[in-house]
């Protein structure tokens, strides 16, 4: 069970880092990483075109319980629009603002596909 947890872990940290890498090449200043405020945390804080990108990175490695995305729920959302606008509180400059999803699939510990999905809201 312990082994479990980490490879999540260790799973969680190369799709954030594909993430990353993936918004860098796209122009996205990656202005934080694991963003946290209380018990809600922002996988990826963004700024492009002068708009504020809040981002979820879901990563699996395989889809034997659906694609990547499907595991943002609408509870995650809610978590992230809460961190969201705690770091808005903290951050007044910014107004213009998105949620975006970045979906992960990796295969053998390669990167299969990388799907960005922009301006999600539930």
């Amino acid at each position: 069970m312990k082994n479990k947890k980490l490879n999540n872990i260790d799973k969680g940290t190369i799709g954030e880092n594909v993430a990353s890498n993936y918004l860098l090449q796209k122009n996205y200043a990656i202005l934080q990483r694991n963003w946290r405020y209380k018990h809600w945390e922002v996988d990826i804080i963004a700024l492009r075109n002068n708009k504020l990108h809040f981002v979820e990175v879901k990563t699996r490695t395989n889809r034997k319980f659906g694609n990547p995305e499907s595991a943002v729920n609408e509870k995650k959302m809610n978590h992230l629009k809460n961190a969201a606008e705690a770091f808005l509180m903290q951050n007044p400059t910014y107004t213009n603002i998105q949620f975006d999803v970045i979906a992960i699939l990796l295969t053998n510990n390669l990167v299969e596909e990388v799907f960005l999905i922009e301006d999600v809201y539930f």
